[in-house]
C-alpha cells in the first residue's frame, strides 16, 4: 500500500553552510561527547575478545503501553541522534532502547573484527534479551534500516513490525554499476575524512544543499571521533563497516521479509552508496534511496509507504515533529 504524506514546512530561506571551525578531539569511543541521556552498556564477547555495546534505555512517561522501540543508527549517526525521537516515543507510552553498534560512537571498535550485519543482529538480539524486552518494533535509519532487514530475516520470531527510515540496502548498488572497493581503498578514503568532508557530504547528500546550526553538532560529533589521539581505530572500523554495506544488501530477499514495514522515505535524498565512484555512462542506472524504495515497496508482502515530498536523508533531523508523528502512526498499527 503506497500513502503520499504531504508536508507543510515553514517558509525561509537557508542560508549555505560555511566551514567551521577545526573539529574537537572527542576520543575514539566518544568518551568527551555527551549524549544527552544516561548511557548504559551490554558486555559479552564476540570473535573471541570482549566488546560492549552502549545504549540508551528510557522508561515510558506516563501510561505503558507495553511495547519497546528499538532505534537503529545509520552509519554517520549514532544513539544520541535518536534522542529526541526517543522522547516523543517515550511520551506516547514507549519503552526506547537506542544501541550504539559495535565499530560505532560509544561502542567497541575491536581491532581486525569481521563486520557482518548477521554478527551486529545477534549482538543487538543478545543486548535486547539481557535488557528484558520481548514485544518490539525495529526502527532503522540508512544502514540502521539495512540492519533491521537483516535482523527480521535472520531472527524472523524477533521483530513484530520493521519500520526503515531512508534505507540503505533496499537496491544493490554494485550490481548496477559501483566498482566494488577493497578495504584498502575505503581505509584510503577514510584518510581524507574530516569536519569539512563531512558537512559538505551531509549538506549535499542528506539536506538537499541546505543547512542550518542544528546539524552541526552531528558533524562535530562524527568529526570528533576522528581528530582524537586515537583517530585511526575510527578510520580502520568505518573502512570495514563500508565494506560490509557495499557487499551485503537486502535487495534479493525483500520477498522473504513477512512482518509488516513501513518505509518513511524523505524523497529529496539523493543517497547511493558510493555511487560517485562510479563510471558516468552508468550512474543514471544507480538508484537513490526513494527510487529503490519504490520499487521495494512493490516486492514487500506487508509494506506502507510514506513519503515526505519536502525531506532528505535524516527526517528525524530534519523535521522532527513530522517524523514523529508518522512514526507514532506506524507504531501503533503494530497493535491494531
Amino acid at each position: 500500500m503506497t500513502i503520499s504524506l504531504a508536508i507543510a514546512l515553514a517558509a525561509g530561506l537557508q542560508a549555505a553552510a560555511a566551514p567551521g571551525p577545526a573539529a574537537q578531539p572527542l576520543g575514539a569511543n566518544l568518551e568527551h561527547f555527551d549524549y544527552g541521556a544516561p548511557v548504559h552498556w551490554f558486555e559479552t564477547q564476540a570473535q573471541g575478545g570482549p566488546v560492549r555495546m552502549a545504549y540508551i534505555d528510557l522508561a515510558p512517561v506516563g501510561a505503558a503501553n507495553g511495547r519497546t522501540a528499538v532505534l537503529l543508527h545509520g552509519k554517520n549517526f549514532c544513539a544520541a541522534t535518536w534522542l529526541e525521537t526517543a522522547g516523543a516515543l517515550a511520551r506516547a507510552g514507549y519503552r526506547v532502547i537506542a544501541p550504539d553498534q559495535v565499530g560505532f560512537c560509544k561502542s567497541s571498535k575491536p581491532q581486525g573484527f569481521q563486520y557482518s550485519f548477521a554478527a551486529l543482529a545477534t549482538l543487538t538480539r543478545d543486548l535486547l534479551r539481557q535488557a528484558g524486552v520481548e514485544d518490539y518494533a525495529l526502527v532503522g535509519h540508512s544502514t540502521g534500516g539495512m540492519l533491521a532487514m537483516h535482523y527480521a530475516l535472520l531472527y524472523p520470531d524477533g521483530p513484530s513490525r520493521l519500520v526503515l527510515v531512508n534505507p540503505l540496502g533496499l537496491n544493490d548498488t554494485i550490481a548496477e554499476g559501483v566498482p566494488y572497493a577493497p578495504l584498502d581503498v575505503l581505509r584510503a578514503g577514510e584518510e581524507k575524512t574530516d569536519a569539512a568532508s563531512i558537512r559538505a557530504y551531509q549538506q549535499r547528500v542528506y539536506y538537499h544543499g541546505e543547512w542550518r546550526p542544528v546539524y552541526d553538532r552531528w558533524v562535530e560529533m562524527l568529526a570528533g571521533q576522528y581528530a582524537s589521539e586515537d583517530g585511526d581505530i575510527v578510520r580502520d572500523a568505518q573502512a570495514r563497516l563500508s565494506d560490509m554495506i557495499e557487499t551485503q544488501p537486502t535487495a534479493a530477499r525483500l520477498e522473504d521479509l513477512s512482518l509488516p514495514v513501513t518505509l518513511l522515505i524523505g524523497q529529496k535524498d539523493v543517497t547511493a552508496f558510493r555511487a560517485g565512484t562510479a563510471p558516468g555512462t552508468v550512474q543514471d542506472r544507480i538508484r537513490t534511496v526513494p527510487q529503490a524504495a519504490e520499487a521495494a515497496a512493490e516486492r514487500l508482502p506487508d509494506a506502507e509507504l510514506v513519503r515526505f515530498p519536502k525531506l532528505g536523508h535524516s527526517p528525524m533531523v530534519e523535521a522532527p515533529a513530522v517524523f514523529q508523528k508518522a512514526l507514532i502512526e506506524a507504531l501503533d498499527g503494530a497493535a491494531e
